[in-house]
């Protein structure tokens, strides 16, 4: 590792990692090239936004936790501004929440939200999740060819959430479209489905708080602290935004990736169809193979510091790499970290984020991987790619890493 601060500025291009859209479609590649070089690079998000890209797996875990890291833009305001990245969340909610906040906020917004994720809740949603599982399956003809994301990795999701924010089924569709896009920044469509979504759900916050019931929403809506506090209506909406985005959108790739990696990994699929009690683990090295959330959302620097042997200047744009951190995680035992193996031990990642930020949802995320990707195993036990892998079309921009859809051949059981 480079000892020496670097001090190029992220907006000079020798070294600056453009990531766009051939940089998504070959991201391990690309990260483990940028690992080898150095653990942390000037990159460009998006065509006006530089900033700073963190690949290595003890960095990022350094920057997550960096106390002057922080996710209050104002540093970067006018930067954020001129590109417009600034104005496109005003009205919409996205602020609300507790992704974008810092302690205290994230504190506060953190507390109320946690007990609406106990272990409790998450242990009675798995038969009804078990039961939505079974549906797209039940759907499918007995044999042909299908798109695994449009028949299956993205309705299960979208029936989930829909549940558990007590969502009604006719809105679904939306709801889809509108998470879709809420990850590509730069598409013509990006804010009126953001402002859509959150519009929709200003007006579930109000239909729960008159007539509550037992789902997740109504449970936001009651919730409180030992010092009475109350999420806002602002903080309901964002919470619920981030919950419909973060919490769907996610879980869509998570499985999308997961087959895909069992897909063009044949010998590792007969292994988890021969012993499917190997699922929970397994579900831990496809995060750390090839997780759903490339990066990060962004922080800012509050202070000029150095991170990695770089001088990080006041108010740049940081970001870590998740996939690259996971896939570069240390592994127990050694091994070749770019190969998957379902029976290899543990290893370590970075795929729900760490410190304050850790996704909240995690268990719920497990817990949907393990049923679902259970019941495809079981269900439908033949099944190959109908496309060659390198021909698969990924998310072109933004935080998300998938494949925006999934050609298979398969025959029921």
């Amino acid at each position: 590792m480079d000892t020496h601060p670097r001090t190029r500025p992220a907006g000079e291009t020798d070294d600056l990692v453009v990531m766009d859209a051939a940089f998504k479609a070959d991201a391990p590649r690309r990260y483990a090239a940028l690992r080898a070089k150095d653990p942390v690079h000037p990159a460009q998000f998006f065509p006006s936004i530089t900033g700073w890209i963190v690949v290595d797996h003890d960095l990022a875990r350094e920057a997550l936790t960096h106390p002057a890291l922080l996710k209050d833009p104002e540093p970067a305001a006018a930067m954020l501004e001129a590109a417009g990245f600034l104005g496109h969340k005003r009205g919409t909610g996205l602020g609300g929440q507790m992704l974008e906040a810092d302690p205290p906020v994230h504190t506060r917004l953190r507390r109320l939200v946690s007990g609406a994720f106990s272990p409790r809740r998450s242990a009675e949603l798995e038969p009804r999740i078990t039961q939505l599982a079974h549906g797209p399956v039940d759907a499918l003809p007995p044999c042909g060819e299908t798109d695994l994301v449009e028949a299956f990795t993205a309705p299960l999701p979208v029936a989930v959430i829909a549940e558990l924010l007590g969502i009604p089924e006719e809105c679904r569709q939306d709801f889809r479209r509108w998470t879709t896009l809420a990850f590509q920044v730069n598409h013509p469509e990006y804010a009126a489905s953001v402002a859509a979504m959150h519009t929709f759900l200003r007006e579930l916050v109000k239909d729960k708080r008159r007539r509550p019931g037992d789902d997740l929403m109504s449970a936001l809506v009651a919730a409180r602290d030992e010092d009475d506090g109350r999420l806002s209506e602002e903080e309901l909406a964002g919470t619920a935004a981030l919950l419909v985005i973060a919490g769907h959108e996610t879980t869509v790739n998570l499985l999308g990736n997961a087959m895909l990696a069992l897909l063009t990994h044949p010998d590792q699929l007969r292994l988890l169809r021969e012993d499917p009690a190997l699922l929970p683990t397994a579900i831990e090295k496809f995060l750390r193979y090839d997780t759903s959330v490339e990066r990060t959302t962004n922080r800012y620097a509050a202070e000029d510091l150095e991170l990695g042997g770089a001088k990080i200047p006041r108010g740049s744009v940081v970001a870590v790499a998740l996939t690259s951190a996971s896939r570069g995680a240390p592994l127990a035992g050694g091994g070749d970290p770019e190969t998957l193996d379902v029976h290899r031990p543990v290893a370590r990642h970075l795929s729900f984020g760490h410190g304050i930020h850790h996704c909240l949802g995690a268990p719920l995320a497990h817990l949907e991987a393990r049923i679902a990707l259970h019941t495809l195993l079981t269900r439908v036990p033949h099944m190959e790619l109908a496309v060659p892998a390198e021909s698969l079309n990924w998310f072109p921009a933004g935080m998300v890493r998938g494949v925006l859809s999934l050609p298979v051949r398969y025959r029921l059981g």
